[in-house]
């Protein structure tokens, strides 16, 4: 059994990873900006802190003891409305984090940091790999390609993972397919969305937290940088038609100029070899699996 820290353990993914952590005997504990007011399954002990404060974080660390720690609290909404915010949070935080973490007696066996798929940017054809140069296209990807240059400079040992899309039930309604779910839970005829024109690699977040736990348990994964995705990507029209599929609820789409972001990242497909020739196979969920699940939860 290990000691696990979760940085952002209250968020979307590090809900279900802390669950998949324990439920393989590991004892977890959780970082969060401000206290929640539920239970967190998985979680043994939750701390309450920002990541900018050096002495609460010195004092966080010197508790916990992490043999490992997982750094996922960030700004993760591309079209987050505050630009500094975003900025001082996925950047400057990750850099305090990981200096604290320099200056422990005892060092965490491996940290795991969440960047995005958002640093590969526009104008990519084909399959892209890790060996692809960062280009973002907006903000975020600008804080997250920070962060792996940050990650570079950490005398630590770092894994870098690149998410793509992925979504599941509790996700928010910010983010596309959750919008989409809850338009059709409502029985709603109509719906506006930005940008039809785009295609994107969607992951089930089951599976992402399992590629998670698994990059943790393999040494040959120190520093290194994973694409976590599914290989194959959905056009927006190929989504909402596997929604009404699956949902038996028909709706029409209208784009509304409104939602259209101009740094749109038009296309995004990754190559999983390199994470698979590390841990193997990942868990792939049928994207219509995941829908089914979101719909009936």
């Amino acid at each position: 059994m290990s000691n696990i820290l979760i940085t952002g353990v209250n968020g979307f993914t590090g809900r279900y990873l802390a669950e998949r952590l324990a439920g393989m005997g590991h004892r977890v504990s959780g970082l969060l900006l401000e206290p929640v007011d539920e239970i967190l399954p998985g979680v043994t002990h939750s701390y309450i802190g920002d990541l900018t404060d050096s002495a609460r974080m010195r004092a966080v660390l010197a508790e916990a003891q992490p043999d490992h720690v997982v750094h996922l609290a960030a700004i993760a909404f591309v079209a987050h409305g505050d630009v500094e915010e975003m900025y001082r949070s996925n950047i400057i935080g990750t850099r305090m984090l990981l200096g604290e973490l320099e200056d422990m007696a005892c060092k965490p066996r491996s940290v795991l940091v969440a960047s995005s798929a958002n640093i590969y940017g526009n104008g990519r054809a084909g399959m892209i790999d890790e060996t692809m140069p960062p280009a973002p296209a907006n903000d975020y990807g600008v804080t997250k390609t920070a962060v792996e240059l940050v990650c570079a400079l950490a005398k630590l040992p770092v894994i870098v993972t690149r998410p793509f899309n992925y979504t599941g039930v509790g996700q928010s309604n910010s983010f596309l397919i959750p919008k989409i779910i809850d338009h059709v839970r409502r029985g709603a005829a109509e719906i506006e969305l930005g940008n039809m024109d785009i295609a994107r690699d969607f992951s089930d977040v089951r599976m992402v937290v399992d590629a998670y736990a698994r990059l943790l348990d393999a040494p040959a994964a120190i520093g290194g940088t994973f694409n976590v995705c599914s290989g194959h990507a959905t056009s927006l029209h190929d989504l909402i038609d596997a929604v009404r599929t699956v949902s038996g609820h028909d709706f029409t789409v209208r784009t509304n100029p409104a939602f259209v972001r101009q740094d749109e990242v038009k296309a995004l497909c990754g190559s999983t070899a390199r994470i698979e020739s590390v841990i193997g196979p990942l868990s792939h969920i049928p994207l219509s699996d995941s829908l089914r699940w979101m719909l009936t939860a």
